[in-house]
């Protein structure tokens, strides 16, 4: 015979079978990053050690630095971790964030063919090293994503003077991240600017070898900034603000400093007060 209280009994068994799993859910914020700490591997080193000494773990949205910047002015973000200065500080003085904290560094390199057909190789002058691709008409791989990486891209084009445009044979826009761009780059045989944490990880390198390094207009600076709570309610402000902490604390810049490939160090640590 069916009785309604035995079904009911064991409508609320299912039922908490199916949502004690949701409720015992660990901690975790949310953080629109690039792709080069994405694609570098330095996430998967040092999130799980933040995870391990707090409990929250970390979602990462890996984009382009403006994407990752449109994301936190959305909301959908708790913090941004991104490289581009300039608009990381009009990211926080429209609002969108609460303070921006400096946090590591590394370079970019201009890679290219062994063969070298625009004859740049070996030289630190990476506004001269541009003109001589573009005089030589080489092909060049532009992320042309509106990331950190693309936004220094047409910076050094800026100041060599030029301007080029997707669509002329020799420039090619792939509008995607650091490790398709290089793949594309290889395939091309053709010269591309990556950071080089995301270098050092890429295995697919084909004939591509460090052409141009060390010059000062390669640095790369990485920062990162909570979401504003006040504009987004949304916002897991005080998980956040411990991940921004344990970042620059001495502990967390350790880490950062302790991630490296073939004995390279793919990010120096350089927040401020960090030993």
């Amino acid at each position: 015979m069916f009785h309604f209280k035995n079904w009911a009994a064991a409508a609320v068994v299912a039922l908490g079978a199916i949502t004690t799993p949701v409720l015992a859910q660990d901690r975790f914020i949310t953080v629109a990053s690039t792709t080069s700490t994405e694609q570098s591997g330095l996430f998967g080193y040092l999130l799980p050690k933040f995870k391990e000494k707090t409990g929250i773990e970390v979602r990462v949205i890996a984009q382009g630095t403006g994407q990752a910047l449109d994301t936190g002015r959305r909301g959908d973000a708790d913090v941004v971790f991104v490289h581009d200065t300039p608009s990381e500080e009009k990211f926080v003085a429209e609002g969108a964030g609460v303070k921006r904290f400096p946090v590591m560094y590394n370079d970019f390199v201009v890679v290219g063919p062994k063969s070298d057909p625009a004859g740049v190789k070996g030289t630190k002058d990476v506004v001269a090293a541009f003109k001589k691709i573009a005089e030589a008409k080489a092909p060049f791989a532009s992320r042309g994503d509106d990331s950190g990486t693309d936004k220094a891209e047409k910076r050094l084009w800026k100041q060599a003077g030029l301007d080029p445009k997707s669509g002329a044979d020799w420039y090619k826009s792939t509008g995607s991240g650091m490790g398709p761009t290089l793949n594309t780059s290889a395939s091309m045989n053709a010269y591309t600017l990556a950071d080089r944490g995301t270098w050092l990880a890429f295995k697919n390198r084909g004939d591509l070898d460090i052409a141009v390094e060390g010059d000062t207009k390669l640095f790369n600076q990485y920062g990162v900034i909570l979401v504003n709570p006040e504009k987004f309610p949304s916002v897991k402000k005080a998980d956040g603000q411990a991940f921004i902490d344990w970042l620059v604390s001495d502990e967390g810049q350790k880490v950062i400093a302790g991630y490296k490939i073939n004995d390279q160090q793919l990010f120096f640590p350089n927040a401020k007060g960090s030993s």
